[in-house]
């Protein structure tokens, strides 16, 4: 199975911007859809962005359209996850998920995805 691990979290001041990566080992990333999704401590884990296993389709939820990119390389097995214009509101626990899939989908719920980081905190100050 795949594992993943999540970096490039931290503190920024509100406007600023952080590129979060997610690295793949176990397995080739080109046979699985990902996602990242956010976490606070009162809200249920909520998604913001997804990639096909090739990179051709993206999807954003409407709270970070326009201000965060999902991409990917998968010659180096990573998700990356650039988030400009941050606000207050995008302080979070961001993890990132894979599905292993033969399609070209998206996936935005929590339950298509079985693999899962650990998790890197961003902090976005007033």
């Amino acid at each position: 199975q795949v594992q993943l691990v999540e970096s490039g979290g931290g503190l920024v001041q509100a406007g600023g911007s952080l590129r979060l990566s997610c690295v793949a080992s176990g397995r080739t990333l080109n046979t699985y859809a990902m996602g990242w999704f956010r976490q606070t401590p009162d809200k249920e884990r909520e998604f913001v962005a997804a990639i096909s296993r090739t990179g051709g389709t993206t999807y954003y939820a409407d709270s970070v359209k326009g201000r965060f990119t999902i991409s990917r390389d998968n010659g180096k097995n990573t998700v990356y996850l650039q988030m400009n214009s941050l606000k207050p509101d995008d302080t979070a626990v961001y993890y990132c998920a894979a599905r292993q899939t033969l399609g070209i989908g998206v996936f935005s719920g929590r339950s298509d995805y079985p693999y899962w980081g650990q998790g890197t905190q961003v902090t976005v100050s007033s």
